[in-house]
């Protein structure tokens, strides 16, 4: 978590560059607004790792790199999509209170900040996962091994 965006954080010496996430009021931040298609350019599962290691819980964000979204639902950490106009929004607010609460209801598919509300969206698959607990793929596969055995097994090309 500590190496979250070092490159822009800090400079060839390790000393804090001006960036918001060096920024001390923002030290409990949990979660973690952006622009569009979040993500990009760090498709390893490292980049989601180390934002969550770091202490950031869900993103909030106008869109997403395809790959950096599937590895931060197997985290179990929410990425959320919000229109321009209300990331703007969200941004100012924080901006002018670091300390406002935003929460995301993925039930209702809203970012509540302060008194207000947004809606933002989350590809169906992922919501449901994240509502059910059940948003890891792999556990999925080994639970339905008697499901894919007897599929495979009515397949002619995977006949024995």
């Amino acid at each position: 978590g500590e190496y979250m965006f070092y490159d822009v954080r800090f400079d060839e010496n390790g000393n804090k560059k001006e960036h918001p996430l060096n920024d001390p009021k923002f030290d409990d931040a949990t979660v973690l607004i952006s622009g569009n298609n979040f993500g990009c350019g760090s498709s390893r599962e490292h980049a989601p790792q180390a934002i969550y290691r770091y202490g950031i819980r869900a993103v909030i964000a106008e869109g997403f790199a395809e790959i950096f979204f599937g590895n931060s639902t197997t985290l179990g950490m929410p990425c959320v999509t919000v229109s321009h106009e209300d990331r703007l929004k969200l941004t100012d607010m924080v901006a002018a209170d670091p300390t406002v609460e935003i929460s995301i209801d993925l039930e209702n598919k809203t970012v509540k900040a302060g008194n207000e509300s947004f809606s933002c969206e989350i590809r169906a698959a992922a919501r449901e996962g994240l509502l059910s607990g059940k948003w890891d793929p792999i556990a999925d596969l080994l639970e339905g091994s008697e499901e894919i055995e007897a599929t495979a097994g009515k397949l002619a090309y995977m006949a024995r």
